[in-house]
């Protein structure tokens, strides 16, 4: 079979040309869902290892494939580029610079963006998706090989599903993804945290005393999955987003049971309502901050109907302490949404969300510094951005330290910082699964300048020069380094 060309239709696809890239592994002996994919998948991505295709899991009726994007070579296979750095060029060239800054400026400048560059979703009236269909009393969650991945979870847990809403009073759709516990086989806990998209639909849905449609796809083609984690506008549709990294058109097909629509060459789809006023327990889970969330009541999802293709193949990823998958994951949205991010606060001129900070709870930016208390403003401005507001500890260094050197980040944060003048302790909104913070949802934050400090910023001893070595001997250097011997 030719190796697929991009954008790939579907999964199934992109795994034939990460196998011809030697970037794909086939597990063919018989693995438990339960904990043993969790362990060899934890392994796999801290040995740099292969994507995973797990044959013949002992539970459910389909492979398994894990670990997709689990590399910076993947990720940008899955978007189809070279270097995810790419992307965020092209919108950078495209973001237009009359355009206004500050968040409004982000949301009319990426809608005209992806307007002008970009394709909406294409309906269409058949698709694989639903080449084989279960419903009502047909339909049983145990088809899907879901995991259990550490020792304490609440049960089997649905790690990738791109769930669908729609705002009930606007019909304004998101896209987004949540994990979901098995509850039974019918039935799935909605893990909607509190700053999520899909939250707001239901709870206006609750004060309408209506329930709310959802549709979940599992196995979308790679872009599309990735378009289901970015950090978008709530106005801002993810299926144009998609188009505009595809630079083709999504096929979208009408539900058979909701009034909703799913990527058309999805492997798996899911459709249900959500109840008013039903929550269950959810959890525990053990999540990408390394530990256990505990139990909360979620809302439920009951599935009525559920669709897939012939031979489906299910999609899931493991999330714990890093590493893990998810770390290319958010290195391609840190790339992507820069030039955006320095549409909203422009004195950024680069960033860094360290893996181990596990998203939320580390940024580290660099400015270029014009006067004083200026990396004050800006880690102001950061913690009133969208969803960088959740942002723990915020590091800003001048513009000639790149912010992913994190020894020389370390450097410059660890030994040139007086902590009693250049330590910003503040408190405000952390992510729902912040278990740290002792009261859930908003906590401690600190900022660090590690800024070189200005006289007019009460530095009165002048900042000394850094030793560094001529250019004319660095080059002397290099032109007789074999003479050398070293």
């Amino acid at each position: 079979m030719a190796t697929p060309r991009y954008p790939y239709s579907d999964l199934k696809e992109f795994l034939v040309v990460l196998e011809h890239a030697g970037e794909l592994h086939r597990v063919k002996a018989a693995v438990d869902p339960t904990l043993e994919i969790s362990e060899i998948v934890t392994r796999t991505v801290r040995a740099k290892g292969p994507a995973l295709l797990f044959e013949r899991p002992t539970r459910g009726e389909m492979p398994v494939a894990i670990n997709l994007f689990g590399s910076h070579r993947r990720m940008a296979m899955a978007l189809g580029v070279e270097d995810v750095n790419e992307i965020g060029a092209r919108i950078g060239e495209l973001v237009k610079p009359e355009l206004p800054v500050g968040w409004a400026g982000i949301r009319d400048g990426l809608g005209k963006l992806l307007q002008l560059k970009s394709v909406p979703p294409k309906k269409v009236r058949t698709a694989p998706c639903q080449e084989v269909v279960h419903k009502g009393a047909e339909v049983d969650l145990g088809r899907l090989p879901g995991l259990q991945t550490w020792p304490d979870d609440g049960g089997i847990f649905h790690n990738y599903g791109l769930t669908h809403t729609k705002h009930p009073e606007t019909g304004k759709r998101n896209l987004g993804l949540y994990r979901l516990q098995q509850h039974s086989p019918t039935t799935v806990g909605m893990h909607w945290q509190i700053h999520k998209d899909s939250t707001a639909h239901h709870a206006v849905a609750e004060r309408l005393g209506q329930r709310l449609p959802v549709a979940i796809a599992f196995g979308a083609d790679p872009v599309v999955s990735y378009a289901a984690s970015a950090p978008l506008p709530g106005d801002i549709d993810e299926y144009l987003f998609a188009g505009f990294l595809r630079g083709e058109r999504v096929e979208m097909v009408d539900c058979l049971t909701v009034p909703l629509q799913v990527p058309a060459n999805a492997q798996v789809i899911l459709e249900g309502w959500v109840e008013p006023g039903e929550r269950a327990p959810e959890g525990p889970f053990g999540d990408h901050t390394g530990f256990y969330t505990g139990v909360e009541p979620f809302p439920v999802l009951h599935v009525e109907c559920m669709t897939t293709q012939k031979n489906p193949v299910y999609h899931s990823i493991i999330t714990s302490k890093p590493p893990q998958e998810d770390g290319p994951i958010g290195h391609a949205t840190e790339r992507i949404f820069l030039p955006l991010i320095r549409m909203l606060v422009p004195d950024i001129v680069d960033m860094s969300m360290p893996e181990p900070g596990v998203f939320h709870n580390c940024l580290i930016v660099s400015i270029r510094k014009r006067y004083p208390k200026h990396a004050q403003k800006v880690m102001s401005a950061v913690w009133g951005a969208h969803l960088l507001s959740l942002t723990k500890l915020i590091v800003v260094v001048d513009d000639d330290c790149d912010p992913a050197d994190y020894h020389e980040v370390a450097f410059r944060a660890f030994g040139n910082v007086d902590y009693a003048h250049d330590l910003v302790l503040t408190s405000g909104p952390v992510d729902h699964l912040d278990h740290a913070s002792y009261q859930q949802f908003w906590g401690g934050k600190a900022g660090v300048d590690a800024t070189r400090k200005l006289p007019t910023e009460g530095y009165s001893r002048g900042w000394p020069a850094e030793a560094v070595m001529s250019p004319e001997i660095v080059a002397k250097v290099d032109r007789r380094w074999k003479e050398y011997g070293l």
